[in-house]
């Protein structure tokens, strides 16, 4: 598979038309069309559903979709960081990350570092561990912060200073919002929004003990806000951590026996980085190194 005809396949993809897709690609129709049943043929899977005036991706399409996504975007940040290597340090460097206390003291990070080096641009992208692995993974990602327990034994890493706190979101009207803490057996009876790491479901549970079959969960999510949102229409209860944010008609409170969580900037083992990601990584180590653990 050419990088270019992934390019021409994820337009056609987008325009769901072969004529409009390849106006735009500034190419012929019938040269489009035969690089499509070329690339099927290559592929030996049907990539659309053919209709009279428009086409639509079948299921190995989609699959096809995502993959041809990511390696595009690999190929132009490959070219570009050799494009640019020799004009000062410049290029992207991408970052997945969740919603944490800690995303202060990345994004504190990142604005010191260009300030040194104002040709290098960030790419964040939101999600919870698992997501972030998988894009570290495929090469999208170069690295990602991630909240323990999380299994980084293929990674390297480092911790960041502080620690997340955990608690629950609830309505002000609740019975709970009366009380200054939030105990296992508090809990009992309550519908949960819960989160869909299976690892934090766990943590959970042996926090609960034996009032964990007691606490249905009704909604799962990843974001906070989202989760808030449920929370505040009377779907559920949330267990997840504080972040310096406020929620209209939504209160946060602690849990007992208190419960804490790091987080981690981690990378692929033996990875080879452009410039840019290598300088970033060797100045985040100082950074952190010089940063109080109080001070999150």
């Amino acid at each position: 598979m050419e990088i270019r005809v992934l390019k021409y396949f994820l337009m056609v993809a987008r325009e769901e038309n072969i004529t409009r897709a390849a106006n735009l690609l500034h190419i012929s129709q019938p040269t489009l069309s035969r690089q499509m049943m070329q690339l099927e043929d290559e592929l030996g899977v049907s990539l659309f559903h053919r209709g009279k005036h428009n086409i639509v991706l079948t299921e190995d399409g989609l699959f096809l979709k995502r993959r041809a996504q990511e390696i595009v975007s690999l190929a132009d940040r490959t070219q570009e960081d050799f494009l640019y290597r020799n004009e000062g340090l410049t290029g992207e460097i991408t970052i997945g990350s969740g919603e944490f206390q800690s995303s202060r003291i990345l994004s504190d990070m990142i604005a010191s570092f260009r300030k040194m080096n104002p040709g290098v641009r960030f790419s964040i992208y939101s999600g919870n561990a698992d997501a972030v692995k998988e894009q570290i993974e495929s090469g999208v990602l170069d690295m990602g912060l991630l909240m323990e327990p999380v299994d980084i034994s293929r990674y390297e890493f480092l911790h960041m200073p502080g620690k997340e706190e955990w608690g629950v979101l609830i309505r002000e009207d609740s019975e709970l919002a009366r009380k200054e803490y939030i105990m296992p057996e508090d809990l009992s009876g309550f519908l949960q929004i819960s989160s869909k790491r299976d690892l934090v479901q766990k943590e959970l549970a042996l926090w609960l003990g034996e009032y964990a079959d007691q606490v249905e969960s009704v909604a799962s999510g990843n974001l906070q806000y989202n989760i808030a949102s449920m929370v505040k229409s009377g779907i559920g209860i949330a267990v997840t951590i504080r972040l310096d944010c406020s929620y209209p008609g939504i209160c946060f409170r602690p849990l007992r026996p208190r419960v804490e969580s790091r987080t981690v900037l981690a990378w692929k083992k033996t990875q080879a980085f452009a410039p840019a990601t290598s300088v970033f990584l060797s100045y985040a180590r100082k950074y952190v190194s010089g940063i109080r653990g109080d001070l999150i």
